[in-house]
């Protein structure tokens, strides 16, 4: 008897959440990949997507980074014991030089911090952030002419 395949997962069953409104409010210029450091209850609600990371940020501490703001909604069947914290700041999982290298980049060249994704890597929870400069407000409608124009050419383009 043959064996039966296993399912590949897709790269979007993967992701648990993104932060779009990042993108728009900044150009971004790298990315790094982080763990996190979480509790039981929070990677169980991860699996529900119980997690929002529109407000969040990102800021160094003392040679460490944390994630701020992001919220994880606990679920209605967590434990007895545990008073689960929905905002708490929680630890960011990087090496020293890439600490190094971003902390450089905001202190000197004024670059922000900010949580792009958050998905699932082998198991572990990653969250890519992103270094990036704010857009102004004229920035911010010339990339949605852009996109407009984009999505308008390939409707022209489909037709003809």
């Amino acid at each position: 008897m043959a064996k039966t395949p296993k399912k590949k997962s897709t790269p979007g069953q993967k992701t648990i959440a993104l932060n779009k409104q990042a993108r728009h409010d900044y150009y971004i210029e790298q990315t790094y990949e982080a763990g996190m450091v979480l509790q039981g209850w929070e990677v169980k609600s991860l699996r529900e997507g119980r997690v929002q990371l529109k407000e969040s940020y990102v800021i160094q501490d003392k040679g460490e980074m944390f994630l701020f703001g992001a919220h994880i909604s606990a679920l209605l069947s967590a434990s007895t014991h545990i008073i689960p914290d929905s905002v708490r700041t929680r630890k960011l999982l990087l090496h020293g030089n890439e600490i190094f290298k971003i902390n450089v980049a905001v202190d000197r060249k004024g670059y922000a911090v900010v949580p792009l994704a958050m998905y699932w890597k082998n198991n572990r929870v990653k969250l890519e952030i992103g270094l990036g400069k704010g857009k102004q407000q004229h920035d911010k409608r010339d990339t949605e002419k852009a996109r407009d124009w984009g999505r308008e050419k390939d409707r022209i383009m489909k037709r003809h």
